[in-house]
């Protein structure tokens, strides 16, 4: 394979997570390291941005700020969930891509690196390909990442690992606080958490009965088709038991008919979905009509994806090891995957980087396994704690500042403009 020399250019799709900016500062380091690699650029606000001509050069960073990128929750670089929809919108898709070719060319990107979930791993998917189609010769790697751990042939996915220590440490407090003023008047608290097709986030919040607090007593996930009777009774099970209940339930629960309990279909995403609206409200107000309980719900919204502060380190050094081994992967000459992790033992834990074509990721959803999950549907088991264990193992040592932790913040030298504004 002939050595390819030219520019890079790294961006960031989709929710952010709390190690994402760990697998660009991955890139950068490896990057770094090769002689091919003249500039590295940074895409503001993923492909909308790189759209826009708006790049950055991160070569003009300091080393401390690209170090202090793997501690820093949020995407440093931007995000965006803009689509290229060549089966709605092929004329629109078709200028999109005509004008991200002349970006790649005025500024001679040779390697370009995508960080995220489904649907970005299907732009770089789409790229690629346009890649071969013009003859342009670059090479794309997509680096994994999403909270909802839902990319099919990975083991697992950056982000995911330290959403799942925030959710589950969260959940123990939670259940603590509750517990504490539990009386024979009997309480309800149902903690809604991010997943909407898949489960993995909200099973993790069973991982808080390994320390001793009885709870999650029930957990609610996308995949088991809710059963309202059945679940009516659990509750009062655990109210009359415990007199309070925790439920965990991911925000995508559906019925048995398949639907979203917490759908507004009059309202759509970017992607076309329907908005959710609150599957934790509409439990609460399911449980204060039937079994008139006092219930709270517990929305923990952005700050699941956000809780630098309890990060897994080893969340951390993966997100790095995704980063760097898409740049060795594409320095190799290798193009249209997307790196994945492959784990070859739970005790001790190993695991290592691979790829996958990107044709077999994009759009795909991996959902938790029907084993894994108690025959009543109400909680995951021992094979679902067994594999989500190792991956929220580990504490980092943030840098505090006025009792605070301190995060990066890119300096975002912009790269100058050489093309006229996108029409």
């Amino acid at each position: 394979m002939a050595e390819l020399v030219g520019n890079l250019l790294v961006a960031q799709s989709g929710g952010p997570t709390s190690v994402i900016n760990a697998s660009v500062a991955g890139v950068i380091r490896e990057a770094g390291k090769n002689g091919a690699i003249e500039e590295i650029y940074g895409g503001l606000n993923g492909i909308f941005g790189i759209l826009n001509e708006d790049l950055i050069d991160l070569n003009e960073e300091k080393n401390s700020a690209i170090e202090g990128l793997k501690y820093t929750p949020g995407a440093a670089l931007g995000t965006c969930r803009y689509k290229i929809d060549f089966k709605n919108k092929a004329d629109e898709a078709a200028r999109d891509m005509d004008r991200l070719f002349e970006v790649f060319q005025a500024h001679n990107i040779r390697y370009f690196f995508y960080a995220g979930g489904n649907d970005s791993q299907d732009t770089s998917n789409q790229i690629h390909q346009e890649a071969v189609k013009r003859n342009y010769e670059m090479r794309v790697i997509g680096v994994p990442k999403t909270i909802d751990n839902d990319l099919p042939h990975t083991d697992h996915c950056p982000g995911f690992g330290s959403a799942a220590k925030y959710v589950a440490a969260t959940t123990a407090e939670v259940a603590l606080d509750v517990g504490g003023m539990a009386t024979d008047e009997g309480a309800c608290c149902i903690i809604e958490i991010m997943g909407r097709t898949a489960g993995w986030l909200a099973a993790s919040s069973v991982l808080a009965r390994s320390i001793g607090v009885g709870a999650p007593h029930i957990v609610l996930l996308p995949e088991i088709p809710f059963n309202e009777e059945a679940f009516l009774a659990k509750v009062k099970e655990h109210v009359d038991s415990h007199n309070f209940c925790l439920v965990a339930v991911g925000e995508g629960i559906k019925n048995t008919a398949g639907e979203e309990l917490a759908a507004d279909k009059s309202r759509l995403d970017a992607f076309g979905h329907p908005v959710l609206s609150g599957a934790a409200e509409h439990l609460a107000d399911l449980v204060q009509a039937k079994l008139n309980t006092k219930t709270r719900t517990v929305k923990l919204g952005y700050a699941q994806r956000a809780a630098a502060h309890i990060a897994s380190l080893r969340d951390i050094e993966e997100a790095v090891l995704c980063g760097e081994a898409a740049v060795r992967a594409a320095i190799e000459g290798r193009s249209g995957f997307m790196v994945k992790l492959v784990r070859s033992s739970n005790d001790p834990y190993h695991c290592a980087t691979d790829l996958q074509d990107l044709a077999d990721i994009a759009n795909a959803v991996h959902l938790i396994p029907r084993d894994w999950v108690s025959e009543d549907g109400f909680l995951p088991n021992e094979k679902f704690i067994e594999y989500c264990r190792p991956l929220i193992e580990g504490e980092t040592k943030l840098a505090y500042e006025n009792g605070l932790p301190k995060y990066t913040v890119l300096d975002r030298v912009r790269v100058d403009k050489v093309l006229a504004p996108r029409a």
